[in-house]
């Protein structure tokens, strides 16, 4: 069983700003951009794009992808905003978060609710009105798992938050596959499981390299709560189980045979890289590896697919 660590919002939390606002500096429209983490907002574009290159079979609804290219960003970019609007005193903790707009006190906490509430409804807005009632449906589950589930929930009390937290960061390729076909079938359920696996060996990798800062943060990480080497072993299962993925694409006729080489060299090597580690004397060392292997891994996987789709 998990550890639990507690965490009790201030009653005023709602007004709250951590740091009086420092002198000489104002809001920019650039402090509303970082808010939705850009970065994540990019890498999971290019997911969303996939997911609706691969139903489509390369019979692009032109119109149909750019809205629901907009409307999954504007939804992951609401629940980003809603993060850090939750997170903001716990961000003060962390070397890498203490420097935000809201843990600086440059940004006030209700102006911040509100732009995650507007992004939210606007992003909705897109995917019920031009992509279809199920891909709303899984903006609506991927909001709902990121922002309460997790953020709200596990991310302060269990070591399942990573597990968990990985359903919402699935749901962009299956909102750009429903986008298109209007139901769940085998493709939707594949590139679900390969997101949805490839996230917790990922986000532990970056872990292990900040176990202190989350420690101190109060964050029940798995590496805090149950040690570096229990983690190690912990991204196995996942691991193993990306293998068959590329597989089955082949198989039932989703991807050719480059995503079939490919996909299986790359799973392996991550694998390989893992089990490695387990006897690795140098965990940060190991853990920088494989977190920016993993970040590869994903980013050529998303392409190849689209690449080797196969045509109708």
């Amino acid at each position: 069983m998990a550890k639990h660590i507690s965490y009790h919002a201030p009653a005023d939390s709602a007004t709250l700003s951590v740091r009086p606002t420092p002198p000489g500096e104002s809001v920019t429209w650039k402090d509303f951009i970082v808010l939705t983490k850009p970065g994540i907002l990019r890498s999971n574009m290019i997911a969303v794009f996939a997911g609706f290159w691969l139903a489509s079979h390369w019979d692009l609804q032109y119109g149909k992808l750019i809205m629901t290219l907009l409307g999954t960003m504007l939804v992951m970019a609401s629940s980003c905003v809603f993060n850090n609007y939750f997170d903001r005193e716990l961000d003060t903790k962390m070397e890498r978060t203490k420097n935000r707009a809201l843990p600086t006190g440059k940004m006030s906490p209700k102006t911040v609710l509100w732009y995650a509430v507007f992004l939210g409804i606007a992003g909705l807005a897109v995917l019920f009105g031009f992509s279809g009632i199920l891909a709303g449906l899984f903006g609506i589950v991927g909001m709902f798992v990121y922002v309460v589930v997790y953020t709200l929930w596990l991310k302060r009390s269990s070591t399942w938050s990573t597990s968990v937290g990985a359903i919402s960061g699935a749901m962009p390729p299956v909102i750009g596959y429903v986008a298109v076909t209007g139901s769940v079938d085998l493709g939707a359920i594949l590139l679900f499981a390969m997101l949805f696996l490839w996230q917790p060996p990922h986000f532990w990798a970056l872990g292990i390299r900040r176990v202190e800062e989350y420690r101190a943060a109060g964050y029940p990480l798995l590496p805090v709560v149950k040690g570096i080497p229990r983690t190690k072993l912990q991204m196995l299962p996942y691991l193993v189980l990306l293998i068959p993925i590329p597989i089955l694409m082949y198989l039932y006729d989703y991807t050719g045979m480059w995503f079939l080489v490919i996909g299986e060299i790359l799973s392996l090597a991550w694998l390989f890289m893992a089990l490695k580690g387990i006897r690795s004397q140098d965990s940060d060392a190991w853990a920088k590896k494989v977190f920016l292997f993993s970040i590869n891994y994903l980013t050529i996987n998303l392409i190849v697919i689209i690449l080797d789709t196969v045509r109708f």
